[in-house]
């Protein structure tokens, strides 16, 4: 089952680290002064970024929306990363936050989780989701994972500054809006735990709310988390603690800007041709040893 399979992994390498590879245009250290080779570019800056992390990292999150603002090319771009990732034995999350109500979840379902010639599903794990829609917008996303072996991460309580202005409202039973999706992720859940205990649909918890994320780890013990908010928006290991579990199990923290940026920072392999790849893998084993000094070694 691909969560237990995403488990492994993260025990194998002792890192339970995803890289965003969320790479703008602007942030490589080369890029054509002509449009149409922008693709090109961000490319081969994604292959140097997974030449250089994928033996220490088990995941990286491809933000689609960094490769639909190029259009047509962009997608392929976004393809053709996922798939030299899944080359390289890393796991794919495809962050699309994609949500619609029944047929159409559906459609959105099997592009990204079907294996047909042509579809994404190939080189794609996991998905984010958004499940604010209810039920009818999810419950496709969930039996296409069932019957294709792949996973979810339904947003809960988001990393961003306004998400309390929603999700902390409070509802007639006195739970807050997050508590209720939650509630309700764990729902949607059942049925499809693993050996390890945790189900195929997941949830996005953000290091940033660190109260909210005790509060959701305790309502939530079958749900594996995917944790945005670590580096660049503010957040250190030590407030995002609470969405493990025992034996630092239950959640992949995500951290973009700060391994594809990393060479921005630092003058200490301007000689070297790919020094934004290596700059990447020394900040990726940074914060390795950050998540590991507050969460210890992580076991089953």
């Amino acid at each position: 089952m691909v969560i237990d399979s995403l488990i492994e992994k993260i025990i194998e390498k002792q890192n339970p680290t995803c890289v965003g590879l969320d790479t703008a245009p602007e942030y490589l250290p080369e890029l054509s002064s002509s449009r149409s080779l922008w693709t090109q570019n961000i490319f081969e800056f994604n292959e140097r970024i997974i030449e250089s992390i994928y033996d220490i990292v088990p995941a990286v999150k491809v933000q689609v929306a960094y490769y639909e603002a190029l259009g047509v090319k962009g997608m392929e771009c976004f393809e053709k990363t996922c798939a030299y990732a899944k080359k390289h034995g890393l796991f794919v999350i495809a962050d699309c936050k994609r949500s619609d109500i029944g047929a159409t979840a559906e459609q959105y379902a099997k592009a990204y989780f079907e294996a047909e010639e042509g579809r994404f599903g190939r080189y794609i794990d996991l998905l984010t989701v958004n499940g604010y829609l209810g039920s009818d917008g999810v419950l496709p996303f969930v039996e296409k994972a069932k019957e294709n072996d792949k996973g979810i991460f339904v947003l809960v309580k988001t990393s961003n500054p306004s998400s309390g202005e929603l999700q902390n409202l409070k509802l007639a039973d006195g739970r807050t809006v997050y508590e209720c999706m939650g509630d309700t992720v764990e729902k949607w859940g059942e049925g499809t735990r693993g050996k390890y205990g945790y189900s195929r649909v997941g949830a996005v918890v953000g290091a940033t709310y660190p109260e909210e994320a005790k509060i959701l780890r305790k309502r939530m013990p079958h749900s594996f988390f995917l944790i945005p908010g670590y580096g660049a928006q503010g957040a250190n290991a030590e407030m995002l603690k609470h969405c493990f579990q025992k034996g630092g199990m239950g959640g992949i923290v995500n951290n973009s800007r700060g391994i594809l940026c990393a060479y921005q920072k630092s003058d200490k392999w301007q000689y070297y041709e790919n020094r934004a790849g290596l700059c990447a893998r020394d900040a990726a084993l940074k914060m390795k040893e950050d998540l590991l000094s507050v969460l210890g070694e992580i076991h089953a």
